[in-house]
C-alpha cells in the first residue's frame, strides 16, 4: 500500500478548492498501478470525503494527457446525465479543481496528482457474488461506450499507445525472455508454450477492425469488474472508475475484459487454480448487460466476436502479468514474490476454461 505522511498529503490536497479542514488519508482500493488515499475533511461539523490519487508516471508517461482525456470524458458524460435526468441513478467521477481551474497538480517529485469527490454508498467488487450483478456492471460499461459515442473535439490521446494490441504485448514477451535479467524464463517454460501456441490467434480483431468490419470506439480499456461502482441500496451500476485508459480502442476489448475478470469466481492471483474457471452463468449475464447497455451501438460483427474477445484479452493479459514477472515484476505492483507468476497462470486457467466452453458461448449469442 503507498505510505505517505499526513503533512504530505495535507500539501496536496490543498493545492485544489476543497471548502472544509483536512482530518485524514488513508490509502484505499487495491489498484495495480496508481496510489490512492481516501481523505476525509469537515466541513461545518459534516465529515466529507475525498480521493486523491498519483499516477504512476513509469505508466502514464504523459500524465497532463491522460488528465485532459479524463477532463472531457468525465464532462461529457456529466451533460448526458443531466440531460437524461438521471442525477438519482447514475453518476460519473467529480475532479477536483484548482485556482488555475487545472484538474491536477504537480508536487515537489514530478508526480501528478489527481482529487475527485468520493462517491458515497456504493462499493466495487472484486469478486463478483452473482448474476445480477454481472447484469448490472456489463451494462453500465455498454451505457459509458454509448455516452462517448459523441463526444466532441479532437481523437482522444492514447495514453498508452497499443495498450490492447495482443501481438505486439506477446512481442514485448519475446523481448522479456530474451533479456531475462533474473534468469526466470526457464522456470515458466509451460506458461512460454501456452501462449506460444495461441500466437496465431492474437491479431484476429486488429485485422477485423483493419478490414473496417470492426468500427474504432471510445473505450475504457480496462473493465475489470472492480473498475465499476455498485449502488448499495438499488444494486444498480452507479459509476465508471479508472479512466486513465480511456481512449480509442475496440468495443471488444472492453467485453473481453469483463469476461475475463467477472466470470471467474477466484481472485486473480489464486494460487489453488482448481478454483479457477469461467462460470457460464455469469458470462450469460454479462451479454444480456451489455447488449441492454450498448443497445444499437454494436455492429453485426461486434456481436459475433464477443465469445472471442473474452479468450483473447484473457491470454494477452495473463501474457502481461508473465513478462512482468520475467522481467523482475516492474510494472503490476506486487505482495509476493511469485504473484505476478500466479496471477499469470490464473488467466491462462481462464483461457483452458473458456475454450472448452466456447461452443456455448457461441450459441448463447
Amino acid at each position: 500500500m503507498p505510505t505517505r505522511s499526513q503533512k504530505e498529503i495535507a500539501s496536496i490536497i490543498n493545492q485544489f478548492i476543497v471548502y472544509g479542514d483536512f482530518l485524514v488519508a488513508v490509502p484505499f482500493g487495491f489498484g495495480h498501478v496508481n496510489d490512492t488515499f481516501q481523505l476525509t475533511f469537515d466541513q461545518g461539523g459534516i465529515r466529507l470525503h475525498y480521493t486523491l490519487q498519483k499516477i504512476n508516471k513509469n505508466v502514464f508517461t504523459d500524465p497532463v494527457k491522460v488528465m485532459e482525456n479524463v477532463d472531457r470524458v468525465t464532462a461529457h458524460v456529466l451533460r448526458k446525465i443531466r440531460e437524461g435526468h438521471m442525477e438519482t441513478r447514475k453518476r460519473t467521477l467529480r475532479l477536483l479543481r484548482t485556482e488555475e481551474n487545472k484538474p491536477y497538480v504537480f508536487d515537489g517529485n514530478g508526480d501528478c496528482w489527481r482529487a475527485y469527490v468520493f462517491v458515497e454508498h456504493a462499493r466495487a467488487y472484486e469478486v463478483l457474488e452473482d448474476t445480477d450483478q454481472a447484469f448490472r456492471i456489463a451494462e453500465g460499461f455498454g451505457e459509458f461506450q454509448k455516452q462517448l459515442i459523441d463526444l466532441p473535439g479532437d481523437r482522444l490521446t492514447e495514453t498508452i499507445p497499443d495498450f490492447h494490441n495482443t501481438p505486439k504485448r506477446i512481442e514485448q514477451l519475446d523481448a522479456a525472455i530474451k533479456a531475462d535479467p533474473l534468469g526466470r524464463a526457464k522456470e515458466v517454460a509451460r506458461e512460454i508454450d501456452f501462449v506460444m501456441n495461441r500466437r496465431a490467434e492474437a491479431a484476429t480483431l486488429l485485422k477485423l477492425n483493419q478490414e473496417g468490419a470492426i468500427p474504432e470506439r471510445i473505450t475504457h480499456n480496462d473493465t475489470k469488474a472492480n473498475n465499476i461502482l455498485i449502488d448499495d441500496l438499488s444494486g444498480n451500476a452507479l459509476c465508471v472508475l479508472d479512466l486513465d485508459t480511456v481512449m480509442p480502442g475496440l468495443s471488444l476489448y472492453d467485453f473481453g475484459d469483463m469476461v475475463r475478470s467477472a466470470t471467474n469466481p477466484a481472485d486473480e492471483d489464486e494460487i489453488n487454480l482448481d478454483k479457477v474457471f469461467m462460470r457460464m452463468d455469469m458470462y450469460e449475464a454479462l451479454v444480456k448487460g451489455y447488449l441492454q447497455g450498448a443497445g444499437d451501438l454494436l455492429t453485426a460483427a461486434e456481436k459475433e466476436m464477443l465469445p472471442f474477445a473474452g479468450k483473447l484479452i484473457t491470454l494477452e493479459i495473463g501474457t502481461r502479468f508473465l513478462a512482468d514477472y520475467i522481467n523482475g515484476d516492474t510494472y503490476f505492483k506486487i505482495q509476493r514474490p511469485t504473484q505476478n507468476l500466479d496471477r499469470a497462470r490464473n488467466q491462462f486457467k481462464m483461457v483452458a476454461s473458456i475454450e472448452e466452453q466456447m461452443d456455448k458461448m457461441k450459441k448463447l449469442i
